[in-house]
């Protein structure tokens, strides 16, 4: 197991393929997949992990295991990807919390840590940030974490919120926080 990066709370950590299950928490629950076109099938989320790990060699980075330190308890998911945002290649932080935990502070945490590392590592002057306009849990975590809306565009017939923070305006690590 790689760990990535640690906050006072957080142990974020490559995903292996024996995440699955504890990944399938939040990707094949509808609940908590409302804002997407459907929740992902067991198989889906194999192949999700399968692309992170490729992410990880291709780019050294990808979407990262989230736990909690204190118990080891996965959480959720957090990291940086390429995503194409409104037909444009741009470095994405995202982030899906199981049910349980939402609420907590553990994304925003994950994500402004994922920032940072993604500032300092891999030299981005920006990352981005984008979900479903509808989506308010989302974009309260993108706001709480310091990224401002640069514009919102319909693809598909979805409205699509984009949010952005450059490196200039992230704070120093937090007490417990390392990379």
């Amino acid at each position: 197991m790689k760990i990535v990066i640690e906050t006072e709370r957080l142990r974020i950590r490559e995903l292996e393929l024996s995440d699955a299950i504890a990944l399938s928490k939040v990707l094949c629950d509808r609940e908590s997949m409302k804002y997407y076109p459907r929740e992902k099938t067991s198989e889906e989320v194999n192949a999700w992990i399968g692309r992170n790990i490729e992410r990880y060699s291709k780019h050294g980075f990808g979407l990262w295991a989230v736990e909690r330190k204190s118990d080891n308890e996965f959480l959720g998911e957090c990291g940086i990807t390429l995503q194409n945002i409104d037909n444009e290649e741009l470095p994405e932080v995202g982030y899906h919390t199981i049910r349980a935990y939402c609420n907590k502070g553990y994304a925003s945490e994950a994500a402004k840590a994922c920032l940072r590392f993604g500032f300092r590592k891999f030299g981005f002057s920006a990352i981005y940030s984008y979900c479903n306009s509808a989506n308010i849990p989302s974009r309260r975590v993108m706001e709480k974490i310091g990224m401002e809306k640069i514009k919102e565009y319909v693809g598909d017939g979805v409205c699509t919120v984009v949010y952005r923070t450059e490196i200039g305006r992230m704070a120093p690590l937090e007490p417990g926080e390392r990379e």
